[in-house]
């Protein structure tokens, strides 16, 4: 039997021990809950009068810059801007990868170039509203930007939006690019793309708009299997609606409306800009990494997942736009123009009132003239099914009208396993009953059109657009807004 000093040592022990257990319980919950806290994502609010009085909630910060609120940004976190204008740049970059930056109105949430130089000195890259650079998964919602200018007509900068995975690297940078309920627009000369992404995959653009560029409304480009998706776009009173150069995979433009361009919509393949090329719509091709330039395409009995559907193309007739000396250098007023291109889907589109032609096909030797640098891009492996055509190439020209399909005057002389069916037609075709010898039932179909007439037709086009007269192009209504800029939002003094 234990003596009564050695059973009181005994309970001191257990009570030590209990109590140990006890505090290390609590520690260990006092540890998780710090670090519940410490993973919430912050709400870093950008508002140009600073914090408002009161109690600030946690994992709440005011900035008065949008800049400052990035820097301070982490992945998860939340940039929301309130309504005012901001005159400044901004730069997001890898330590801010996978962060929202969200307007809390999208017509008066205005990030304002003001058509200056930038602001940044050594000045070697030209002013950008937004940029953000090789950060993956940054979303950009529910703003404008605007007036932000390249310091020269074909010069650096002048990009409104832009995700920028590594330009002229030849290599995809970063992934997951989106953007919702965007307007970007230019009032001058010198705008040169309004909401672009080069070198990156896997994104998305909904509900945006675009005007006044130089080059484009919109570029998608250097991504061989972008693995993307844009929807419900417009762009309008730009050089290009749309330009994508070397952009193609698993690619889909779609249920948007491209209107009083230069130029409608125009992929392309592209030499030596934002390689490797060539722009190829075909699905699962092979060498990837190091694609051939110039594909043979066997047949048109092909898988195509670059497609361009259920879009309005109307009245690509505006040579008062602004244009750069390469946007400018491409044949005019056509709905969608296919310079060099492989394997893509035009279908279901209405195609209406572009004054040249409702789809302009060709190949494309670049540089052209040819030079010991040139690519001979072939045409080939595209299927035109199911659109509507009226009143396109009114204009009257050499091989003006609905489609005009160009092959057989360049290089492999290849351009060939292009097919059309089940489209509306009400304007001439080159090929004449272009359904027949080229239409989808065949399985091989021969090169278009190769006369040297067409190729005089294309720098007729081409002379037509360099001559023109630029004139500052009218500023955009106000653009639907996000329904509630709210949703998804840790709670805040914004979203309480």
């Amino acid at each position: 039997m234990p003596s009564k000093r050695s059973a009181s040592k005994g309970a001191l022990a257990r009570w030590r021990y209990g109590v140990a257990i006890a505090l290390a319980a609590v520690g260990m919950c006092a540890t998780a809950s710090s670090a519940l806290a410490a993973a919430k994502p912050a709400v870093n609010i950008v508002r140009q009068a600073g914090p408002p009085g009161g109690e600030i909630p946690a994992n709440t910060h005011y900035y008065t810059t949008i800049q400052e609120a990035v820097n301070h940004s982490k992945k998860g976190d939340w940039v929301l801007i309130e309504p005012g204008v901001y005159n400044e740049e901004v730069k997001v970059e890898k330590p801010q990868s996978g962060i929202w930056i969200r307007g809390m109105n999208r017509n008066t949430v205005i990030i304002d170039g003001k058509h200056e130089a930038c602001k940044h000195l050594p000045c070697t890259e030209g002013p950008n509203g937004i940029e953000i650079y090789k950060a993956s998964n940054v979303y950009v919602e529910n703003l404008t930007v605007r007036n932000f200018d390249r310091e020269t007509l074909d010069g650096p900068g002048g990009n409104e939006i832009w995700w920028n995975g590594g330009a002229n690297s030849g290599k995809i940078g970063a992934h997951g690019w989106y953007g919702r309920y965007l307007t970007a627009y230019d009032d001058g000369f010198n705008g040169g793309y309004g909401i672009f992404t080069n070198n990156e995959i896997e994104g998305e653009w909904e509900d945006i708009y675009a005007s006044g560029f130089n080059d484009s409304g919109m570029y998608l480009g250097a991504c061989q299997e972008c693995q993307a998706r844009i929807t419900y776009a417009t762009m309008e009173n730009n050089a290009l609606g749309y330009s994508g150069s070397n952009s193609g995979g698993h690619l889909v433009i779609e249920d948007s409306l491209f209107a009083h361009n230069t130029t409608g919509i125009a992929p392309n393949s592209e030499n030596p800009g934002d390689g490797p090329p060539p722009q190829d719509g075909e699905c699962g091709r092979k060498n990837k990494r190091k694609p051939n330039p110039t594909p043979e395409i066997s047949s048109t009995e092909i898988n195509r997942c670059t497609i361009i559907r259920n879009n309005v193309i109307t009245e690509n007739n505006n040579l008062s736009a602004p244009a750069n000396h390469s946007a400018g250098a491409a044949p005019w007023g056509a709905g969608i123009e296919l310079p060099g291109v492989y394997a893509d889907l035009i279908e279901n589109n209405t195609i209406t009132n572009n004054p040249n032609n409702g789809v302009l096909a060709f190949e494309y030797p670049n540089p052209f003239p040819p030079t010991e640098a040139t690519i001979f891009f072939q045409l080939s492996g595209n299927k035109i099914s199911g659109n509507t055509f009226s009143g396109n190439g009114y204009k009257a020209g050499a091989y003006a009208g609905d489609v005009a399909l160009e092959g057989g005057e360049f290089g492999t002389m290849k351009s060939t396993n292009n097919c059309l069916s089940g489209n509306s037609f009400a304007d001439a075709t080159y090929p004449a009953s272009i359904e027949g010898t080229w239409g989808c039932q065949n399985k091989t179909t021969p090169n278009g059109v190769h006369t040297f007439s067409f190729i005089e037709y294309l720098l007729t086009l081409q002379g037509e657009s360099e001559a023109r007269t630029p004139v500052a192009q009218p500023d955009p209504p106000a653009q639907v807004t996000m329904p509630n800029p709210c949703r998804e939002v840790p709670i805040n003094p914004l979203c309480p």
